[in-house]
């Protein structure tokens, strides 16, 4: 509807990914020592909910860089808020039940993805029936309607705040705190395995987002799926990971031996990867 080509609409990512560059760096400090864990979570949600709305109001106008500063005020709450998310899980869980914790958060947030990936087509559908035309007009509007899901995010970090404020008082608890303490010089310290997991983190995210992102284009050229059978199977990943990620998150608790998962988990996806660039099997079979 708006005429953008490959470049600019990765940018709409990239827009996203940049402020998390460094706020996720800080999201832990802001949350100790200036928002607290409740004031935290509602303040990023706010940016979450801003955000969309900025990026809708781009589309509806049909002004890309709009769309790109509702990207950007977007990315400042929404990986800050997984923060805030994962500190609220191991203040209320310990030990070895934290993984299955972690694992149902994944879970629900492909559960997210996979409805997005199915059902914004949908609704654009049915705004372009209502309107009677195709356009940034509709595209806003349908951007708008799924950014009611940013306002129920909203709702819940404040009903959150609320349970924990009083859990805080009925069991004399400290407010959740991630603990952590800003120094730039522990940057030194840092183990090579440590390391070896950062670059396990960026090149993974490098090799699966983007593609995700840029999948249903992908199948409609190379395999001439529909638009709707693309957009199934380039959702499939997150409908299989939905389910499965709170099941590995026990089998981790149960059986340990951590990097014996992270090395299936990249070789499987480097198998996969392989399959889709140079051969035409069923893409079903790689993803």
């Amino acid at each position: 509807d708006m005429k953008v080509n490959t470049a600019q609409f990765m940018a709409l990512y990239a827009w996203y990914s940049w402020p998390n560059v460094v706020l996720c760096f800080f999201g832990g400090f802001l949350i100790d020592r200036v928002f607290g864990i409740r004031l935290g979570t509602v303040i990023f949600s706010i940016f979450v909910c801003a955000g969309q709305v900025v990026f809708a109001l781009g589309a509806l106008f049909n002004t890309f860089w709009l769309m790109e500063v509702g990207r950007f005020i977007f990315g400042i709450g929404g990986e800050s808020l997984a923060v805030a998310q994962n500190t609220y899980a191991v203040s209320w869980f310990k030990g070895k039940e934290l993984n299955l914790v972690f694992g149902l958060q994944l879970s629900m947030a492909r559960i997210g993805s996979t409805v997005n990936m199915n059902i914004m087509g949908w609704i654009y559908s049915r705004v372009q029936d209502l309107l009677g035309y195709a356009g940034p007009s509709t595209l806003g509007l349908a951007l708008l309607i799924g950014g009611v899901t940013c306002l129920f995010s909203l709702s819940c970090a404040l009903i959150l705040a609320y349970l924990d404020r009083r859990a805080e008082r009925l069991l004399c608890k400290e407010q959740g705190k991630t603990g952590e303490v800003i120094k730039l010089t522990d940057v030194k310290d840092f183990s090579l395995s440590l390391w070896l997991i950062f670059v396990i983190c960026v090149c993974y995210y490098a090799a699966v987002f983007p593609f995700i992102g840029l999948g249903k284009v992908f199948f409609i050229e190379k395999f001439r799926f529909s638009p709707q059978e693309a957009s199934a199977i380039n959702s499939i990943v997150y409908i299989i990971s939905a389910p499965m990620s709170p099941v590995f998150g026990l089998l981790v608790d149960k059986v340990g031996k951590n990097i014996i998962w992270v090395l299936c988990a990249v070789v499987t996806t480097l198998a996969s990867h392989i399959m889709l660039a140079f051969t035409f099997w069923n893409p079903w079979i790689a993803m």
